[in-house]
């Protein structure tokens, strides 16, 4: 078989296939939601953040032919500041792009899903072809490349988040939420305990009934190992992209339900120096033309190409840190007993190396590939991956042997826990640079490099209480 998924068309010259199947979309939509109001219409910039603009319901239909937004949308800061040395602003005059909406992903939103719904937009180049800059758009080329081999990956995502108190402890500082009806604040750590999951169970019942509503296939939360933190999965699919689709969504999803009900949920990578952070855990496998699992030999064991895999990713995933740990905070994640990976490594069954091969039978034979943080964007973590499997299976490499045993004490190619090391890593790496192109490579580390120069040069509070009297 030449095609194991329905492989979407997401080229922006594909206009009237598109056009097409956005019209009955929307037909459908406007007939079973007579009273939606207002689409948020929606971008996910470099970050993983949504930019975009509301629309009145009425607009929804001009959408067939897309709509504009500048470029720079792709080369934001955090906090939304347009980064002019990546050269998408000023220097070329802020030109648009065209969007185009990406199908099936017009749903309801958390926020008000009775009269506010959601779409996703894609952006193209003024040429009409993908724009190469969107973390989308250099998912989606990666994933073609190993189609065209006969390779059809396998994903699932699974996410991490804290729920937080909207008011801050006497210190200042964060704190778990209380317990909703009982007021109660648990500060004790309780992984996998069912009890916290009933004290928040309205919360986590109003994000799987949205989940539902937005077609996100999510299993139920788990209590992570830290109060407040939980863990929700998403189910297994062939289709790449929407799996980050998916993952994005249930971001935005997990904190309007949050907001709902008076807590802010966070996906920061470290918000706590005393409890675990919180990683985007992404699991895969591949299927050939005949389905077998590509990653597995019949007697279940790693298969050749798996090997192969597993080379190419531990290569990379030094310069990969940069897109798996974006932002300053993402590496206070990696300390040692933190069941976070410091090395690039590998092992069966063993939750201390960054590529672990789980428990299971033929059909299930995968990587989990432990090292994002939560804080990441889906698609560039997703893009790493495949980058990773890609260089593995064009350029013979030495697998590294498995860890047996505490990886936190294994040898291995340390992994950059500063992102200036990181930044460095990943501008140099000419393998990474090539697979993720060279315009997104600039203008990623561009965007990332100014960001930490501007966190540098602020003055914390733990620099005035350790130096102010004593330097």
């Amino acid at each position: 078989m030449t095609n194991l998924v329905e492989v979407k068309d997401f080229t922006c010259h594909s206009e009237e296939r598109r056009t097409s199947a956005f019209q009955l979309e929307v037909k459908t939509w406007l007939e079973r939601h007579p009273e939606t109001q207002y689409v948020d219409i929606l971008l996910n910039d470099l970050n993983g953040v949504f930019r975009g603009k509301r629309i009145p319901v009425s607009a929804l239909v001009t959408l067939e032919k897309g709509c504009y937004f500048p470029a720079s949308v792709f080369a934001m800061d955090i906090l939304g500041n347009t980064v002019e040395e990546a050269g998408l602003g000023q220097s070329l005059g802020e030109p648009d792009n065209l969007c185009m909406p990406v199908p099936g992903t017009l749903v309801p939103s958390a926020s008000d899903p009775q009269h506010i719904a959601q779409l996703l937009l894609t952006m193209c180049n003024q040429d009409g072809t993908p724009f190469d800059v969107e973390p989308r758009n250099v998912l989606n080329r990666l994933w073609q490349q190993l189609r065209n081999r006969g390779l059809f990956p396998v994903v699932a995502v699974e996410l991490e988040f804290y729920l937080v108190d909207k008011i801050r402890d006497a210190d200042g500082y964060i704190q778990p939420p209380c317990a909703p009806g009982s007021g109660e604040r648990n500060m004790q750590t309780q992984v996998y305990s069912v009890d916290n999951l009933d004290r928040f169970g309205d919360v986590l019942r109003d994000i799987d009934a949205l989940a539902r509503q937005q077609n996100i296939p999510a299993d139920g939360a788990l209590a992570e190992a830290s109060p407040g933190q939980f863990e929700i999965n998403l189910h297994h699919t062939r289709d790449v992209l929407s799996a980050c689709e998916h993952a994005v969504q249930l971001k935005r999803l997990i904190r309007q339900v949050a907001e709902n009900h008076g807590m802010t949920a966070t996906f920061m990578a470290k918000p706590y120096e005393e409890y675990a952070g919180s990683g985007m855990h992404v699991h895969i496998n591949m299927l050939d033309d005949a389905e077998h699992n590509a990653f597995a030999t019949d007697d279940g064991s790693d298969s050749p190409l798996l090997k192969r895999a597993l080379a190419g990713m531990l290569d990379l995933l030094p310069a990969s840190m940069a897109l798996l740990a974006p932002n300053v905070n993402a590496y206070r994640r990696f300390v040692p007993e933190a069941y976070v990976p410091l090395h690039a490594s590998w092992g069966h069954n063993n939750r201390t190396v960054a590529l672990r091969i789980p428990c299971g039978d033929v059909e299930n034979h995968r990587v989990e590939y432990r090292v994002a943080g939560a804080d990441a964007n889906p698609y560039l973590v997703m893009s790493a991956i495949l980058a990773g499997i890609l260089h593995g299976l064009d350029t013979a490499l030495p697998l590294p042997q498995p860890v047996h045993g505490n990886g936190h004490e294994a040898e291995g190619m340390p992994l950059p826990v500063r992102q200036s090391d990181a930044l460095y890593k990943f501008e140099n790496s000419y393998p990474l640079q090539t697979l993720l192109g060279e315009r997104f490579g600039a203008i990623w580390y561009s965007c990332k490099r100014h960001e930490l120069m501007q966190f540098e040069r602020l003055v914390t509070a733990t620099e005035i209480d350790w130096m102010l009297k004593n330097v």
